[in-house]
């Protein structure tokens, strides 16, 4: 899969392409080394789940700690895309992400079989329908800043005489991800523990 630079300051970005390719990294990633990642690192092994199975969650500490971190995600995206790297920081965090949902399917898969494809789905519910439109919405909210501010030849290249890099139906759409966000933080701290260790009774 190629990608050229030029594309990526006068059209619009590759960002489907970046996820795809970074899924197809961490599936590789995971069974070409699976011998080490697996046996040495921990990921997802029945030590983990055990520990998960008996414990005992915090929602409201959970609820602080993940909000903070996907504010944190949130926050620095939108900063980055107010610098010439703004566009590389999107697809890099598309493929990122990709990568890290490629390696967790295999790990599940390679452990537990099929019992692996419920584990990764329930890990991922219900927060996720929350979290991935957020995501797509705030990716594109970034590639318009930078595009604003630094690619005249860009589709979404600042207009002269405007005086604003983020108009009016933006700040809603920023908003909008923020409340995704919210209940999306919510959920995985609140509700998704509770399924969790349901379905790990099985395990």
């Amino acid at each position: 899969m190629r990608f050229h630079l030029k594309k990526l300051y006068t059209g619009r970005l590759p960002v489907r392409q970046f996820f795809l390719a970074g899924l197809l990294l961490g599936i590789l990633v995971m069974n070409f080394g699976k011998g080490f990642l697996l046996e040495n690192t921990g990921l997802l092994d029945e030590y983990v789940l055990y520990h998960m199975k008996y414990m005992t969650v915090d929602s409201r500490a959970l609820f602080i700690y993940v909000l903070g971190k996907r504010i944190t995600v949130l926050v620095f995206l939108l900063i980055i895309a107010t610098t010439y790297l703004g566009l590389a920081a999107v697809c890099a965090l598309s493929g990122w992400y990709g990568m890290l949902l490629g390696m967790f399917l295999s790990t599940a898969m390679l452990r537990y079989g099929l019992k692996g494809i419920l584990l990764s789905v329930v890990s991922l519910f219900p927060h996720s329908l929350f979290y991935v439109p957020a995501l797509i919405a705030l990716m594109a909210c970034c590639e318009h800043i930078c595009r604003s501010v630094y690619f005249k030849g860009g589709s979404l290249y600042l207009e002269e005489g405007k005086k604003s890099i983020v108009p009016p139906e933006k700040i809603i759409q920023l908003l909008l991800v923020l409340a995704a966000v919210v209940i999306g933080s919510f959920l995985e701290s609140y509700l998704n523990p509770h399924l969790l260790l349901g379905l790990l009774k099985i395990f």
